[in-house]
């Protein structure tokens, strides 16, 4: 160690002092259980990729039974896009208001751990049961239509949202706080004026990936009757018309890129 002391420069050898601690004996450990793990997953996923390339030819010729696309009933899609979208916006809004307050609730940096980790908890649970299930207890609730495909997008997008604000207020600056908390306010004041300026713009931005996302996600809740294009989707797949489920998707891809187009111009009048 005198040598190679004498060798090399202070700095490389703080350089290789602390590389050197990035291998120790527990980081062994753990990168030896995740490889257990990934190799337990991939048995128990039944991953065979020869198969995939093998039966690749069917997937082929099935896909051939998409085109041409039949945009005969253009119309009722294009109709139905829109209601599907409306689902994708209301969803979307109310979980972010939802969201809002739960996330404040589950930041370290601004309540206890009693009151963080039940918080917490209550957006595993929004977020751990998915928009289908939700969508199928919401259309015996309030019946048939696109109310109930927006109540289930806003809970289970309430739980997602929920948890990367709060992972954006975890990572502010704590300057602007404790300078309002100095003057005397509130915890309200602390939030209002000091996390959510620092906040908004990444919370902004997280809602519009959001929105996007919703929209794709209300596409298939018609399939249990909360309306939108998927009524339409389900109709033709169950009727083998796959060159009217082709068109379906193009309208829902260039719906999509419309929303991703006008989502990064906000974003960048934002951020």
């Amino acid at each position: 160690m005198h040598d190679l002391n004498n060798n090399f420069s202070p700095d490389v050898i703080a350089t290789l002092n602390k590389e050197a601690k990035l291998v120790t004996n527990i980081r062994v450990i753990y990168f030896l259980i995740a490889i257990a793990c990934l190799t337990y997953s991939f048995l128990q996923s039944e991953i065979n990729l020869f198969t995939l390339v093998k039966n690749s030819g069917n997937m082929v010729e099935y896909g051939k039974g998409y085109f041409p696309p039949d945009f005969s009933d253009w119309k009722l899609y294009l109709s139905d896009t829109i209601i599907t979208v409306s689902m994708g916006l209301w969803g979307t809004l109310l979980a972010i208001i939802a969201a809002i307050p739960l996330s404040i609730l589950a930041s370290n940096n601004i309540f206890p751990v009693w009151v963080v980790q039940p918080t917490r908890r209550i957006l595993d649970a929004l977020r751990g049961i998915n928009e289908i299930v939700y969508a199928l207890i919401f259309v015996v609730n309030v019946g048939l239509g696109p109310f109930a495909g927006v109540l289930a997008i806003a809970v289970y997008t309430a739980g997602i949202l929920g948890k990367l604000f709060s992972e954006a207020v975890e990572a502010i600056e704590p300057g602007p706080v404790e300078g309002i908390r100095a003057t005397g306010a509130s915890k309200l004041q602390e939030v209002i004026f000091g996390v959510i300026p620092q906040v908004m713009p990444l919370w902004t931005s997280y809602a519009l990936y959001r929105f996007e996302s919703n929209v794709r996600g209300a596409s298939v809740l018609g399939i249990v009757g909360a309306g939108g294009i998927g009524v339409s989707l389900y109709q033709s797949f169950g009727a083998f018309e796959y060159q009217k489920v082709c068109a379906i998707l193009i309208i829902l891809v260039l719906a999509t890129s419309v929303i991703d187009i006008i989502s990064s111009k906000i974003r960048s009048w934002l951020i």
